[in-house]
C-alpha cells in the first residue's frame, strides 16, 4: 500500500511538472497583457509599458521566465514559498487564500447535500423502478440537469428571494398554497412508502392531511415570523430521525440500536433548556467543536450500554441520531435569532439576500458587538440561493448514475444468492448491493470534491461572489500568468489527488482490488 501510494505521488509531481510547463508556456504565448496599453491614449503609455514590462519580466523568453517560477513554487521547501505578483502588484499566494475559504463556504455545502439527496432518492427510485415515483424523479432529473445554472440563479433570485421577502411582510398563507404544498407532500410520501394502489391512497390521505394541518396551524401562531422548534418538536423529530436511521443501519428488529437512538432523540429534550444559556450571543467555533465532540461522545457511551451485541453498529446508530438531535438544537438557536435577525436595521425584513457573501454593513456593527448566532445565520442566509442553483445541477446527475448503478447491482448473480440465503431485504441493499453501486460513484464523487476548490465561475459572477472561480475568470481575462498558474497548479494538484483517493476507495470497498 505504502510503496503504491509514493508511486502515485511522484507520477503526480511528473504530471504536474509537465502540464504546467505547457500551461505556462501556452498562455505566455496565446496571450499579450500589453495590448491594452499599446491601444491606449495615456500620455505615460509608453512608461507604463516599461514598468509592467520589468514587473512581469516579459523580456525573458516564457520557457525560462517557467523555471523562475518554478523556483518560487518550489520554494515552499525551505520556506521562500512565492507564486509571484498580480499585474496589480499583489500577492499572487495572498490572493489565493482569500479566495479559497470564500469558494469552499459557497460549493461545499452545495456539493455534499447534492451527493447525500442525489444517492439517497437515486437509491429509491432503483428500488421502485418504473414505479410513478420513479417516471417522476427522471423527468424532474433531466429537466434540472438540462437548466443552465445563470437562468436558474435568476429565477431564484426572483421567487426565493424578492417573492418570499415580499410575503414575509405578511406571512400567511391562503388555503391555494396549503392545499399545493399538501398535494406535493403527499404525491412525495405516496411514491416513497407506498407500493400498492391501496397503501398509495392511505399514505397520500394522511400526508396531505398532516401537511395542510401543520401548516394551517405553523400560521395561526405567527411561527413563520417568529419560528423555533421547542424541546416537544426536538424529541419527535429526533424519535423519527432514530427510526430511519435504524431502519438503514441495523433494521427495525435490532431493539438495541432502536432503544439507544430512541433515548438519544429523548435526551436532546430533556437537555434542551438547561444547555441553553450556554448558546449565548458569546458562543464561539471552539466551543461548538467541544460540544460536537461530547455529542459523538455521549452517542457511543449510549449505544456501548444499550448493545447486547454488534456493539459497533449499534454505537453508529446511536452516534448518528445523537448528532442530528444536536443539530436541531443548533438549528432552534439559529431560529430564535431570526426575529432580531430580520428586524434588525441593515436588513429592514428583507432577509434572503440576492448578492453578496455577507451584510457588511451588519457585520461592521457585529464587529463592535459581537453576536455569534446573528453572524453566523447572516453567512448562512447568503449561502441559500448559491447552494440551491448549484444542488438542482449537480442532485440531477447524482439522481440518474446511482439509479443506473444499483440497477445493474441488483441483477447481480449474488444478489440473487443473498436473497436465496434468507438475508433480509435490508440487509441485502445495504450491506451487499448498495457497497458494491458506490464503486462507480466513487469517482464521480471524488472529482466532484476536488473540483470543490476550482470555484464556480457562473455562479460566484451572479450572486456576487469572489473566490476562486472570480479569480480564474480575472487571471484569463486580464492575460494575468502568475494568478493564472497559481490556480492552475491548485487545481490540478487537487484533480490528480481525488483520482489516487478514488482509487484506494476502491479497495475498500471491494475486497477484490488491492493496490500493490
Amino acid at each position: 500500500m505504502f510503496a503504491y501510494i509514493a508511486r502515485r505521488l511522484s507520477a503526480v509531481l511528473i504530471i504536474l511538472l509537465g502540464s504546467s510547463f505547457f500551461v505556462y508556456n501556452l498562455e505566455a504565448y496565446a496571450g499579450d497583457p500589453l495590448e491594452e496599453l499599446r491601444l491606449s491614449n495615456d500620455p505615460k503609455k509608453e512608461q507604463m509599458i516599461l514598468n509592467l514590462t520589468r514587473q512581469l519580466d516579459l523580456n525573458t523568453p516564457p520557457p525560462l521566465r517557467y523555471f523562475k517560477w518554478l523556483g518560487g513554487l518550489l520554494g515552499g521547501f525551505t520556506g521562500n514559498f512565492d507564486l509571484g505578483k498580480t499585474r496589480t502588484g499583489e500577492s499572487v499566494a495572498e490572493q489565493i487564500g482569500t479566495a479559497i475559504p470564500t469558494t469552499l463556504r459557497l460549493v461545499v455545502a452545495a456539493t455534499f447535500i447534492a451527493i447525500f439527496l442525489g444517492i439517497a432518492i437515486g437509491m429509491i427510485t432503483a428500488l421502485r423502478q418504473y414505479s410513478r415515483f420513479d417516471y417522476s424523479i427522471t423527468f424532474v432529473s433531466f429537466l434540472f440537469f438540462s437548466l443552465p445554472i445563470f437562468w436558474v440563479a435568476v429565477l431564484l433570485k426572483q421567487f426565493l428571494a424578492i417573492e418570499f421577502n415580499n410575503w414575509l411582510a405578511a406571512a400567511e398563507l391562503s388555503w391555494q398554497w396549503v392545499v399545493g404544498i399538501g398535494l406535493a407532500s403527499a404525491t412525495l410520501w405516496a411514491g416513497v412508502l407506498a407500493s400498492t394502489r391501496k397503501k398509495t391512497a392511505i399514505v397520500f390521505a394522511s400526508a396531505f392531511a398532516v401537511t395542510a394541518a401543520l401548516l394551517t396551524f405553523l400560521g395561526a401562531i405567527n411561527w413563520f415570523n417568529n419560528p423555533g422548534l421547542g424541546p416537544i418538536m426536538i424529541v419527535g423529530l429526533g424519535a423519527g430521525v432514530a427510526v430511519g436511521i435504524t431502519v438503514l443501519s441495523t433494521g427495525l428488529g435490532n431493539k438495541s440500536a432502536l432503544y439507544g437512538s430512541l433515548a438519544m432523540a429523548v435526551f436532546g429534550g430533556i437537555i434542551y433548556y438547561p444547555i441553553q444559556p450556554l448558546l449565548n450571543k458569546d458562543f464561539s467555533f471552539l466551543l461548538l467543536l467541544a460540544l460536537i465532540g461530547a455529542t459523538i461522545g455521549v452517542g457511543l457511551i449510549a449505544g456501548w450500554l444499550a448493545a447486547k451485541e454488534d456493539r459497533s453498529a449499534v454505537m453508529r446508530t446511536t452516534t448518528l441520531t445523537a448528532v442530528i438531535v444536536a443539530g436541531f438544537i443548533f438549528v432552534d438557536r439559529l431560529m430564535q435569532t431570526w426575529q432580531p435577525y430580520t428586524s434588525n436595521d441593515y436588513i429592514s425584513y428583507r432577509p434572503i439576500p440576492t448578492v453578496g457573501q455577507t451584510n457588511t454593513l451588519l457585520q461592521d456593527e457585529l464587529m463592535a458587538n459581537p453576536d455569534f448566532w446573528m453572524s453566523t445565520l447572516d453567512a448562512l442566509l447568503h449561502l441559500v440561493l448559491p447552494t440551491v442553483a448549484l444542488c438542482i445541477i449537480s442532485f440531477a446527475g447524482y439522481v440518474r448514475y446511482t439509479r443506473g448503478s444499483l440497477l445493474e447491482v441488483l441483477n447481480q448473480d449474488y444478489i440473487r444468492t443473498a436473497r436465496a440465503k434468507g438475508l433480509t431485504e435490508r440487509t441485502v441493499i445495504m450491506r451487499h448491493a448498495f457497497r458494491n453501486a458506490m464503486i462507480p460513484l466513487t469517482t464521480l464523487v471524488a472529482w466532484d470534491i476536488a473540483g470543490l476548490i476550482g470555484g464556480a465561475i457562473i455562479t460566484e459572477r451572479v450572486f456576487g461572489w469572489i473566490g476562486m472561480g472570480t479569480l480564474f475568470n480575472k487571471a484569463i481575462t486580464t492575460f494575468d500568468l502568475n494568478l493564472l498558474m497559481g490556480v492552475a497548479i491548485l487545481t490540478s494538484f487537487l484533480a490528480i489527488m481525488a483520482n489516487l483517493f478514488a482509487d484506494l476507495v476502491y479497495s475498500a470497498l471491494d475486497p477484490r482490488i488491492r493496490v500493490r
